[in-house]
C-alpha cells in the first residue's frame, strides 16, 4: 500500500474516528505539563508568548481576541508587506501597553517571504496564530508544528485535496503534545452549542433533510495599482481564486462546517452550479454557489450563496426532523420549533418567519461571544496541557467544500471518494521569493 492509499484511507474514516483524533482533552503522553506561570514568575512572562503570522485584518482580529483573554500577550510578528508589519506592530504595543506588557522587540518582527520560518524559530514564541492567504496553510502550519509551536490556523486550513491530506498528517504528529486550533469559532458561540448539544439529543427526531445559505455583502479592496501583478494577487487574495480555495472554500466553508458539525459527518456527494454573475471584474472567484449536499442517512442538504450583495446579508442553517425544526442563523431567532422547543434565554421567542426580522431590537447577535471563547479554548488548552486538535475536523470540512467547488467547476456531480482521489495541486503561478517586500 502507498503513502496516498495510507492517507486516502485515513480521510474516508475521519468520519468514525474523528471524536478520537480530535480529543478537545488531548491527553499530553506522560508529559508533566507546567503552567508558564509556574516557570516565568511576573504576570507579564507568565503569559502565553503569541506569534502573528499575517497582519492584515482577520490576524489583527484573532491576535487581539487572544491578547484580551488576559493570559496571553503579542510577542512577535511575521508579514510579506512592510505597511502591514507596521501597522500591526502599533496596533499591538498600544494593546501591550495598556494591560502592562513591553512593546514588540525589533528583533521579533519578521519581514519577507522567509517570514513564517523565522516566526516558527523564535525562541520567544510559544504559539502562532496563522492568518495568511489560505493557499499558505498547509506550508505554514507544518512549519509552525515542526518547530514545537501550537497553531491557530484559520480556516480554510487548505484550498486542494493534497494540501487538505498534508494537514490531516501534520494535525497526527501534533496529537497529544500541541494544540492545534482551526478557526471555526461557530463551533463555541454558547447559543450554537446549546442548539447542536439538543439536536444531537433527539430534539429534531429524525433529520429528513436540510437548507443553508451564505449571502454575504461584496468585499471591496483597493486597486493596488502601483503594485506588481503578483503583489497585487496577494494583497486581494479574497478575489483570487488559487489563493483564497473560491468563495465556497474561504467564506462559505462555516455553513458548511455547522452542517457537518449537526450531522457528524460529512457529504457523500455534491451537485453544484455557480459563476460570477452581477460580480464586479475584480478576479477569478464566483459571485455566487447553488448546490446540494448528500449526507448519509439519505439527508439532503440545499446550499446557496452569493458575495455580491449591497447593503444586505442574511447566514443561516436550518434542519428538518420528525420532532422540529431547527434554525442557526448569524442574527435573528435561533432555536427549536417544535415537540421540544427551545430558544437561548434573553432573546425575544418569536416564531422564525422572516416576518419577524423586521422587529428592531428584538434579538441578540448569536455570534456576539464566538471569537471570545474560541480564543480562551486555545489559550486554556495550552495552559493546562489538555491540547485541541481541530486538523481532521478542519480538512473534513474544507474537502466538503472542495468537493462542492468541483462539481459547480465541472458541471457534474461529484463524489466524495472521487475527490479524494484527486492528486490535483493548485498553483500559484509565480515564486513568492521574487515578491518585493513593500
Amino acid at each position: 500500500m502507498t503513502d496516498n492509499d495510507i492517507s486516502l484511507s485515513l480521510v474516508r474514516h475521519a468520519a468514525l474516528d474523528r471524536r478520537e483524533f480530535l480529543g478537545t482533552a488531548g491527553r499530553a503522553a506522560g508529559l508533566m505539563i507546567l503552567k508558564p506561570s509556574l516557570v516565568r514568575g511576573t504576570a507579564a512572562n507568565s503569559a502565553l508568548r503569541v506569534g502573528l503570522l499575517g497582519c492584515g485584518l482577520r490576524g489583527t482580529v484573532d491576535a487581539t481576541d487572544l491578547l484580551n483573554t488576559g493570559s496571553a500577550r503579542i510577542v512577535a510578528l511575521a508579514d510579506l508587506f512592510r505597511d502591514q508589519l507596521d501597522n500591526a506592530k502599533n496596533h499591538f504595543d498600544g494593546l501591550n501597553q495598556s494591560k502592562g506588557y513591553p512593546p514588540i522587540e525589533s528583533s521579533q518582527l519578521f519581514l519577507g517571504p522567509h517570514a513564517a520560518e523565522e516566526i516558527s524559530a523564535s525562541q520567544q514564541v510559544d504559539a502562532v496564530v496563522i492568518t495568511t492567504p489560505p493557499y499558505f496553510h498547509p506550508e505554514h502550519l507544518d512549519t509552525v508544528v515542526k518547530a514545537g509551536k501550537h497553531a491557530y490556523c484559520e480556516k480554510p486550513v487548505a484550498v486542494d485535496v493534497p494540501g487538505a491530506m498534508q494537514v490531516i498528517d501534520i494535525g497526527r504528529k501534533a496529537q497529544g503534545r500541541l494544540s492545534l486550533e482551526v478557526g471555526f469559532q461557530i463551533r463555541s458561540a454558547p447559543p450554537f452549542v446549546e442548539l447542536v448539544k439538543r439536536i444531537h439529543g433527539g430534539a429534531l427526531g429524525r433529520i429528513a433533510s436540510g437548507e443553508a445559505h451564505y449571502f454575504s455583502t461584496y468585499i471591496t479592496r483597493p486597486a493596488w495599482t502601483a503594485a506588481s501583478p503578483p503583489q497585487r494577487r496577494l494583497r486581494n487574495w479574497i478575489y483570487d481564486r488559487v489563493l483564497s480555495g473560491d468563495i465556497i472554500v474561504e467564506q462559505n466553508i462555516h455553513v458548511i462546517d455547522i452542517c457537518n458539525w449537526v450531522l457528524q459527518s460529512h457529504p457523500m456527494r455534491a451537485a453544484a452550479t455557480g459563476g460570477r454573475e452581477a460580480r464586479p471584474s475584480d478576479g477569478d472567484v464566483y459571485g455566487h454557489y447553488n448546490g446540494v449536499f448528500y449526507y448519509p442517512d439519505d439527508i439532503a442538504v440545499s446550499f446557496s450563496s452569493t458575495q455580491f450583495n449591497k447593503g444586505w446579508w442574511d447566514v443561516t442553517e436550518r434542519f428538518f426532523g420528525s420532532k422540529g425544526v431547527s434554525q442557526s442563523p448569524y442574527s435573528g431567532p435561533i432555536g427549536i420549533w417544535g415537540d421540544e422547543p427551545w430558544q437561548p434565554s434573553g432573546v425575544v421567542k418569536q416564531t422564525p418567519e422572516p416576518k419577524e426580522f423586521s422587529v428592531t431590537g428584538s434579538f441578540l447577535n448569536n455570534l456576539a461571544d464566538a471569537d471570545s471563547e474560541k480564543k480562551k479554548g486555545f489559550v486554556e488548552s495550552i495552559l493546562s496541557g489538555n491540547f485541541h486538535n481541530q486538523a481532521a475536523a478542519g480538512a473534513e470540512s474544507a474537502l466538503s467544500c472542495i468537493m462542492a467547488r468541483s462539481a459547480a467547476y465541472k458541471g457534474r456531480d461529484i463524489t466524495w471518494d472521487e475527490m479524494l482521489k484527486s492528486g490535483e495541486r493548485w498553483e500559484l503561478g509565480f515564486d513568492l521569493n521574487e515578491v518585493v517586500s513593500s
